[in-house]
């Protein structure tokens, strides 16, 4: 007997999708949006929005702040120089604020559920920042290892942020449009529906009696005197008696 094989499902989606569901973050999203909103139109909002690239500017900012952390980390633990790490420890720090700004105008153009999403994104990734700053001032300090440990603990929360940003840009943002594709897909056809659309087309050969049987066989030996549905509509056909019906003459 064959033995199905079933894939296991990752429960990270659910979890990932879970501070849609925190209606606890909206005094706090509320509050932000606001001010996100109350700041001058200028040059620079459309510049980190990306308006002038035709898509958000956010993901690439990103990269800075990630790429100069996670490389900090590969030095770290693979006896590269300390010096080394440690600028570019600061380098993505630099990267952080622009990002940050690019990221919160773009939040505030989301629905209620997906700022709930977003507000923990930036919260981790204000988290991860924070971390990598102790890690830039430990190193200063000469305290390498501790700045070793703030470092990596910071691109695990950042990773966290990470997953959370791609999660609200790809699998939230398709909600919707695929919710209202099913529905599309689900809906039942509509009777007398106009050709192309689904809908049966109004043919001779497609005519039904009211009992549900195909047209009789010699239904164009059929007079109107037989029913209305059988009327003539052929001038070249009008008929006298029964006579005529049957091929005899009258």
């Amino acid at each position: 007997m064959d033995t199905v094989r079933t894939t296991p499902v990752s429960p990270l989606p659910g979890w990932l999708d879970a501070p849609a569901r925190w209606p606890v973050l909206d005094p706090i999203a509320d509050r932000v949006k606001h001010l996100v909103d109350g700041l001058p139109p200028g040059r620079a909002r459309g510049l980190l929005r990306g308006s002038w690239l035709g898509h958000p500017l956010h993901p690439a900012l990103v990269q800075l702040p990630l790429g100069c952390w996670l490389s900090a980390s590969v030095l770290d633990l693979t006896g590269g120089s300390p010096v080394a790490a440690r600028r570019l420890t600061a380098l993505g720090l630099a990267g952080v604020p622009p990002a940050l700004w690019a990221g919160w105008l773009d939040w505030a153009g989301l629905d209620r559920e997906q700022r709930r999403t977003g507000l923990v994104h930036a919260a981790s990734a204000l988290t991860a920042a924070v971390l990598q700053l102790r890690s830039l001032r430990a190193r200063r300090r000469g305290e390498h290892l501790t700045g070793i440990g703030y470092g990596l603990a910071g691109n695990g929360v950042v990773a966290l942020a990470g997953a959370l940003g791609g999660h609200l840009a790809h699998r939230s943002a398709d909600a919707q449009p695929m919710a209202d594709a099913r529905a599309t897909a689900e809906r039942p056809a509509t009777v007398g529906a106009p050709a192309g659309d689904g809908g049966p087309s109004e043919t001779p050969e497609a005519r039904m009696t009211a009992e549900g049987a195909p047209p009789p066989a010699h239904e164009e030996l059929k007079t109107e005197s037989d029913g209305p549905e059988y009327a003539i509509t052929d001038p070249g056909r009008h008929t006298s008696g029964s006579g005529h019906r049957h091929g005899g003459s009258a």
